[in-house]
């Protein structure tokens, strides 16, 4: 069946077309038909049309928000793909914040929308985005069967000990604080492709994976089921990412509200949104124009290095976690492609087993393989994750 993916980002969407069948094992035994990314929407809207990872066309797209966008990538994908309407069985929604309640992809029924409404106050950068395009996708498909697809999912296998905070439990109760974990659907896939390149099961392996791109994440895998995750109640908590802070000293927010007479809102805008990457090095969210002034630039170097470090922490905590494991696996735009990050995670962690192979570091970007010389006990590689993939596997999956 033909899946329509639809994975919204702070100000993006990307679109894709994926052929796969209910019973296909892993999602990487899907095919995409179409990819494409709409950015800027809401301001200079511009979609890239993609053939692999290659950008093969550009141009101006209508998209004022996101029930805009998808309703005018539907058409452009009958007109210039030839990818009509009738030719899409069911269309795959990524929501980020699924809560408790969600363990699995569900179709959309006005119910799943009420919920995933609530939960907005737990992501609002990210499921009001999702919301705004059901209505469109129904108006332009039909009755083709709408399912939501949760980045939470996957992670609601972690532990009371992982997912508590030390906060009083009656509390953390009434309210739903807990740590949820996200990016569900990446750290799937990333496991499932590193447990075929190793030649063994999911069940088989432990592993820590890396998604690595504007937003952050690590997680700790036991068996095929993740245990730990480096992002808590909602997507700002765990490593430094591309613009959000990571973890800071709870006390930090309330410290600038007093002392630097900025509101609770603007506070929570400067964490989420002029922190990271961009914040530190007060030049780019890219590693790939970062590195361009690395060793020039103090800040910039700073804040690769602080990156860089942050990611190193986090996975040696998750060895402990895991009491060793087979391999790291590296994934997302900068773990695909920012050799100087891979470099010190990897050489930070040779009382684990991990010998990296300086050769194969530089030279995979962009491609998946293995990092590690061949009598490294502990295996690192990059896989190039497919969240398209991921979500419409789990859609077709669903009952």
């Amino acid at each position: 069946m033909n899946v329509l993916v639809l994975n919204p980002g702070g100000n993006s969407l990307k679109v894709e077309v994926v052929s796969c069948s209910p019973s296909q094992q892993f999602a990487s035994d899907g095919e995409k038909l179409a990819s494409l990314i709409l950015e800027g929407i809401g301001k200079e809207p511009c979609l890239s049309v993609f053939e692999g990872r290659r950008v093969i066309r550009k141009e101006p797209m209508q998209a004022a928000d996101y029930g805009d966008a998808a309703a005018n990538l539907i058409a452009w994908l009958e007109e210039e793909a030839q990818i009509g309407r009738q030719d899409i069985r069911r269309v795959g929604l990524r929501v980020v914040h699924g809560g408790e309640n969600f363990t699995q992809a569900v179709e959309i029924t006005p119910g799943v929308e009420r919920e995933i409404h609530d939960l907005e106050r737990l992501a609002p950068l990210h499921n009001k985005n999702s919301l705004e395009m059901i209505d469109p996708v129904r108006r332009e498909l039909g009755d083709v069967p709408v399912f939501a697809v949760f980045d939470t999912a996957f992670h609601r296998t972690l532990p009371d000990v992982a997912s508590l905070y030390g906060i009083p439990p009656d509390l953390a109760q009434k309210h739903h604080i807990r740590r949820y974990g996200f990016h569900g659907t990446s750290h799937r896939y990333m496991m499932e492709k590193a447990a075929r390149l190793l030649g063994k099961g999911p069940e088989e392996l432990k592993l820590v994976t890396m998604h690595l791109e504007s937003g952050c994440s690590v997680t700790a895998i036991r068996r095929g089921q993740s245990v730990e995750n480096t992002m808590g109640l909602t997507p700002l908590e765990g490593l430094m990412m591309g613009t959000r802070s990571g973890d800071v000293d709870p006390s930090v927010i309330p410290f600038l509200v007093r002392e630097a007479g900025m509101t609770m809102d603007d506070v929570m805008m400067m964490l989420n949104q002029k922190s990271g990457l961009l914040g530190v090095s007060a030049k780019s969210l890219d590693t790939r124009v970062l590195m361009k002034d690395y060793g020039k630039d103090s800040r910039v170097t700073l804040a690769m290095d602080m990156f860089s470090y942050r990611i190193a922490k986090a996975t040696g905590a998750y060895l402990s976690v895991l009491n060793g494991a087979d391999a790291i696996v590296f994934g997302g735009g900068i773990g695909e492609n920012t050799a100087l990050v891979r470099e010190r995670v990897c050489n930070s962690l040779g009382w684990a087993g991990l010998k990296m192979d300086q050769e194969k570091n530089r030279s995979l970007i962009d491609i998946e393989g293995l990092l590690a010389t061949e009598d490294s006990t502990l295996k690192a590689l990059v896989v190039l994750t497919e969240e398209g993939l991921q979500i419409a596997h789990e859609c077709a999956q669903a009952s």
